[in-house]
């Protein structure tokens, strides 16, 4: 390159990355490997909400081109939420150790250096390692991000909707997993049948699958991500007491366990703070710069309905004063359509070993402005801590392409020691809000409770229906010895009847067989004595009368 195709290019450089207001330092302008301490390369803090991209082959130095993006946020008071996916990012809250490579990268870009710590938040999901709890419940985590950890085709995310949707206007609350895998239970069991059938394009087989696939996510351990208290994301956007933003890290231990569940997460964070955060349009620095690290796990195997949701939040939290970094190792792990919402680039080495390589190198490249530089050569051939720069400026338009050697950042650039993480952890307010793990009735509680409630129905219905049989014996039996006796009644009331009637006619028999009283006497022999003795004293007194002849007594 000629001098004057350098001095040119320098002029441009220089011209391009000349802002007004606060900016971000990358580092020094390079050209034909020498730096340029004059032509520093910038971006402007309110160009921070236009998004960008950091990507490069694994040891080239993303991850602290992520640390010194952030540690110039932090000290002009925007909150920084990263991810710590390699586990060394925690020393940010540790002071750096100066050395002679330091030293000598300052002194040949230009740039001052003093150690320094930032402050720190440490963030676990679910308290699973070093940091506060971070939560959310599943009904908030949605069907969709919710499909996209677990595999799941359109079909079945769509039927996943219509299990949400069941639980919503049944008021049943879906805290974790296992409150998910009870709603699919029971539309599956004999008592969910007809609600199951109301659903309509929800069919028992993909309802099966579904309750497979989420007990292998329960297995997987993804259980602890999911409950409640659940994590605020208003918590982000907090600042130091000094007036410094706060770093807001997310420790990711065993990310290659579960890579599309913390990818997934992350996506979760930032969609809900779409949701809460208001409309303020473009702010002269950001509320909060958000950056993805390892992004290409979160779109691996995205179903078209979850890239049109990324694509959609990325396209309009800007509004809402929120910037997004993806950190990747090339631009073709991010979708078109997303990578199309990336104002800003800082692409550091890229590797061509493989025709694959190759092509995606060409298709890097004719994404840049126009340049002097060959980009292809420059991108192949970039040294750790170097990249290739172009950001939107001030007034939007893109800067001229910069080949930069990167500053230094100033934190430690290796893991704080864990007795810090510990006294951090122990002294933040957030510790009494989200340490406690909370339970309430939700779905699964409220489905047992329906569950005994029915079972015990049915206990009862049993019961009384076997009781109703006893009953029923009981009357039946009582019933038989009723007419029983009523028969035996009835025989010896006849018995009885007879027996009168045969003693009466008898007696009837006796008394016609036996004379009377009268005649009886009239017959007796006294009774004739007596009636002639009658007749002679009654003789005697008449023929007394009529003679005169009485004797006087």
């Amino acid at each position: 390159m000629t001098e004057n195709v350098k001095t040119s290019q320098l002029d441009e450089i220089r011209a391009g990355y000349a802002f007004d207001g606060p900016t971000l330092e990358f580092g020094a302008a390079v050209i034909d490997g020498a730096a340029h301490p004059d032509a520093k390369v910038r971006i402007p803090l309110s160009a921070m909400n236009r998004h960008g991209l950091v990507a490069g082959a694994t040891g080239t130095g993303k991850t602290k081109t992520l640390q010194l993006m952030a540690e110039q946020l932090v000290e002009q008071g925007v909150p920084v939420f990263l991810a710590d996916i390699k586990g060394d990012l925690s020393g940010m809250a540790s002071a750096g150790e100066p050395g002679e490579r330091i030293t000598s990268r300052s002194a040949d870009i230009g740039m001052d250096w003093q150690a320094t710590a930032y402050p720190v938040e440490f963030y676990a999901l679910g308290g699973q390692g070093t940091g506060i709890p971070v939560r959310a419940s599943v009904s908030t985590f949605g069907p969709t991000l919710l499909s996209k950890v677990m595999g799941l085709n359109a079909t079945q995310e769509s039927s996943l909707g219509l299990v949400f949707h069941y639980a919503d206007t049944k008021g049943l609350w879906l805290d974790t997993i296992p409150d998910l895998r009870a709603v699919v239970q029971f539309l599956t069991s004999p008592e969910g049948k007809a609600d199951l059938k109301e659903l309509g394009g929800l069919s028992s087989v993909t309802a099966g699958v579904i309750l497979r696939e989420l007990v292998n996510f329960s297995a997987q351990g993804a259980d602890v991500f999911f409950g409640l208290p659940e994590f605020d994301t208003a918590d982000l956007l907090r600042t130091a007491p000094d007036g410094r933003g706060l770093i807001s890290m997310l420790e990711l231990p065993g990310v290659q366990d579960r890579p599309q569940l913390f990818s997934t997460f992350l996506m979760w964070l930032l969609a809900d703070l779409f949701h809460d955060l208001p409309e303020v349009g473009d702010l002269d620095k950001p509320k909060l710069v958000f950056f993805f690290d390892e992004a290409h796990l979160l779109f691996n195997g995205a179903s078209k309905q979850f890239l049109d949701a990324i694509q959609q939040t990325v396209r309009l939290i800007r509004s809402k004063g929120v910037g997004v970094f993806f950190v990747t190792q090339s631009p073709k792990d991010v979708p078109g359509d997303v990578l199309a919402q990336l104002g800003s680039r800082v692409q550091h080495a890229l590797r061509a070993f493989t025709p694959d390589d190759a092509k995606a190198l060409k298709a890097a490249v004719r994404t840049y402005p126009n340049t002097d530089y060959d980009l292809e050569e420059v991108l192949t051939s970039l040294g750790t801590g170097e990249a290739v720069v172009t950001v939107l400026s001030d007034k939007g338009v893109p800067t001229p392409v910069a080949w930069t050697r990167m500053r230094a950042p100033e934190s430690l650039m290796a893991p704080s020691p864990p007795a810090l993480l510990t006294e951090a952890v122990a002294v933040s307010p957030l510790a009494a809000k989200y340490s406690t793990y909370l339970e309430r009735e939700s779905a699964s509680e409220m489905l047992g409770k329906a569950e005994i409630a029915r079972t015990e129905a049915e206990k009862l219905a049993a019961q009384e229906a076997e009781n109703a049989k006893v009953r029923a014996a009981a009357a039946a039996a009582a019933e038989k010895e009723r007419l029983a006796a009523e028969k035996v009644a009835a025989r010896e009331a006849a018995k009885e009847a007879a027996a009168q009637e045969k003693a009466r006619a008898a007696e009837e028999r006796r008394k016609a067989a036996e004379p009377n009283v009268v005649d009886k006497v009239v017959k007796s022999s006294a009774f004739k004595s007596m009636l002639r003795s009658a007749g002679t004293v009654i003789g005697r007194e008449i023929t007394r009368s009529v003679f005169g002849t009485s004797r006087r007594r």
